[in-house]
């Protein structure tokens, strides 16, 4: 005999979260615990999003790591990117500060746990949110990154970089690293 699962309103997840021990993604009633990043993982954030805010320092986007709530309301979806970029405004959703709708840019960190929903349903969700236009998916066992851009006829375009002189060149804003740097003291044997 299988036992029903709860269900929680948005509003029922908000209000939990708010005093949560820790994040918890939300996908069409469900609660759902996001799993502890590993030292590659939260490296590889820190060495993007350190290099992102510097670059992008007095322009008209911010960066944020995994603390700020991403929203998609027509997907009933409200998760935690591991690196956003955001044009400023910032759109918030449901009159909240810790919650928003207006990325530009997403990079996911690939863990085993994560890699098929990051690449699969959670990219298909990203896809309708209409100011998203580059997707990063980054491992943290091998120099291996994909990057996903919408070009005019609103398609998505793969490049794939696997050297560490490999540079990744951004469409959305004046910004490039190369693997080398966004690799920088990570550990490849270490999971």
């Amino acid at each position: 005999m299988q036992v029903p699962t709860k269900t929680y309103s948005p509003e029922e997840y908000l209000e939990l979260e708010t005093t949560a021990e820790y994040r918890n993604e939300y996908l069409n009633g469900q609660i759902i615990p996001m799993a502890g990043g590993k030292p590659n993982h939260n490296k590889i954030s820190l060495n993007l999003s350190s290099a992102l805010n510097f670059a992008l320092r007095k322009t008209a986007y911010d960066v944020y790591m995994s603390d700020l709530r991403l929203s998609i309301p027509d997907r009933s979806l409200y998760t935690y990117p591991d690196v956003m970029v955001a044009e400023i405004p910032l759109v918030f959703a449901d009159n909240r500060q810790d919650t928003i709708t207006n990325p530009v840019v997403i990079a996911e960190i690939l863990s085993d746990s994560t890699e098929k929903y990051d690449r699969g349903d959670k990219f298909r969700m990203y896809r309708t949110i209409p100011s998203f236009k580059e997707y990063l998916l980054i491992s943290q066992t091998a120099i291996q990154v994909e990057k996903f851009t919408k070009n005019d006829s609103n398609q998505w375009v793969l490049s794939e970089y696997g050297t560490k002189e490999a540079k990744i060149i951004f469409d959305s804003f004046k910004f490039e690293i190369s693997l080398e740097e966004l690799y920088d003291r990570i550990d490849l044997n270490q999971n």
